[in-house]
């Protein structure tokens, strides 16, 4: 049973929401965590788990670039869910976005499930598993494409193919960033769910919402907290199904 102050909060957001036709969500990988896709940072993520390299070394570019074998193996192992199903966040902002009242998505994580949900305006920070490129000839392909590949992933022209997702050591979509700057500026109501704000540049973002009621929905205590105009510490889920 959540607690009162909890219950208080979240009528207080529905109100907002009720009011407001300009709202963005800006979301980490809490998100998908009730999806069955393991977080980074807590205690049980991918970032606690024992392999012949840190998981931050293995998803960097200079790794992929030296040890591209080893980087598919863990890649494959670990980053790729296909089988997740949209859970009752994805599904209430794609209710939203359709009765016109969310503006767009920004999302760090790289699963596409906003997208599975029927989510138009999804802003992906960090790219997708679904889009891979060769890096000779930037041929497409697709995520089946490099599930087939026991090895590593090569392009009719012999190039490698690489997933269209930001690494370590690599920038972020400069096109991303502007749309993203643009729809957190001109936000009513900015949602940011699932998400430590450990991870720049894309939690640098959210210093650019003017707005008075930036919500906070997250489990664990982040740096922002204190900025927020509504603070919710509970799972996103459980907030969500009561919107």
């Amino acid at each position: 049973m959540m607690e009162e102050q909890v219950v208080d909060k979240i009528k207080l957001l529905k109100q907002w929401i009720m009011d407001s036709d300009d709202i963005v969500f800006f979301g980490g990988a809490g998100v998908s965590t009730e999806s069955g896709i393991p977080d980074f940072r807590s205690t049980d993520g991918v970032y606690h788990m024992k392999y012949a390299y840190p998981p931050e070394t293995i998803l960097s570019h200079r790794f992929f670039m030296n040890h591209t074998r080893e980087f598919y193996e863990f890649y494959k192992d670990k980053m790729i869910y296909r089988n997740a199903e949209p859970n009752i966040t994805h599904k209430r902002l794609t209710e939203l976005e359709k009765e016109g009242k969310l503006q767009g998505v920004i999302t760090q994580n790289i699963d596409g499930l906003h997208q599975k949900a029927g989510s138009n305006k999804v802003l992906e920070l960090h790219g997708s598993v679904y889009r891979n490129y060769c890096m000779s000839c930037s041929k497409y392909y697709d995520l089946d494409y490099i599930l087939s590949y026991e090895d590593i992933p090569t392009c009719s022209c012999s190039g490698i193919v690489k997933p269209d997702v930001v690494l370590y050591e690599e920038s972020l979509n400069e096109s991303i960033i502007k749309e993203s700057v643009q729809l957190i500026s001109n936000a009513d109501v900015l949602i940011i769910g699932g998400t430590s704000l450990s991870v720049y540049p894309a939690a640098g973002l959210i210093r650019y919402y003017k707005g008075n009621k930036l919500v906070l929905i997250n489990k664990a205590a982040t740096a922002y907290d204190k900025n927020a105009d509504l603070l919710i510490s509970a799972n996103l889920g459980d907030v969500f199904n009561e919107i």
